[in-house]
C-alpha cells in the first residue's frame, strides 16, 4: 500500500514527508525533526529532476534521504551551538540563586543550622549559625529550596 502511494505520488511524496515531519516538530517541539524534514523537502526538490532517470529508485532515494539527514542533523546542531544568546535575565528560572546578596530578618531563629526568612512574598527555609530570631542576615547561596546565609 505504501509502495502504491508512493507510486501515486511520485517525487511529492518526500514533500509529503518533509512537511508531515516540520508539523510534527511543532507538535513536538525539540529541533530535532526540522532538519530531517529539511532534508526530506531536499530529496523531494532532487526527485523531481532525477525522477525520470533509472538509478533513481527508490532505495537510492532513501540512501540518498539518509545521508543527507544525517548532514542535516549534524549542520544544524553547529548552527544552533553556534548562536550566543545571552540572555538580559540568565537567573530567570532560578528563583533562589536571584536572591543571592539580599537580606532579610530573621523569621524563626535559625537553631540546629535551619532557621526561616521572609523575602518578598515568600517564607524560605535557611542554613547557616545559630541567630536568635529578628537578626539581619545576607543569603550568600542556593540548594533546591533552601537558602543559605551569613550574619548581615
Amino acid at each position: 500500500m505504501i509502495e502504491r502511494i508512493i507510486l501515486e505520488l511520485g517525487p511529492w511524496s518526500w514533500w509529503v514527508l518533509g512537511l508531515a515531519l516540520l508539523a510534527a516538530e511543532v507538535v513536538a517541539p525539540g529541533v530535532f525533526l526540522v532538519w530531517i524534514g529539511i532534508a526530506a523537502i531536499l530529496t523531494g526538490v532532487v526527485s523531481l529532476l532525477l525522477w525520470e532517470v533509472g538509478f533513481w529508485v527508490w532505495q537510492a532515494q532513501l540512501v540518498f534521504f539518509a545521508i543527507l539527514s544525517v548532514v542535516a542533523v549534524f549542520v544544524g546542531r553547529r548552527l544552533l551551538a553556534r548562536s550566543t544568546d545571552t540572555s538580559d535575565e540568565p537567573l530567570l528560572n532560578q528563583r533562589g540563586a536571584r536572591l543571592i546578596g539580599r537580606t532579610a530578618v530573621l523569621e524563626h531563629p535559625i537553631a540546629e543550622g535551619r532557621g526561616r526568612i521572609r523575602l518578598d512574598d515568600t517564607t524560605w527555609t535557611v542554613n547557616g549559625p545559630d541567630l536568635p530570631a529578628g537578626s539581619r542576615v545576607k543569603v550568600v547561596g542556593s540548594s533546591g529550596g533552601r537558602l543559605t546565609v551569613e550574619s548581615a
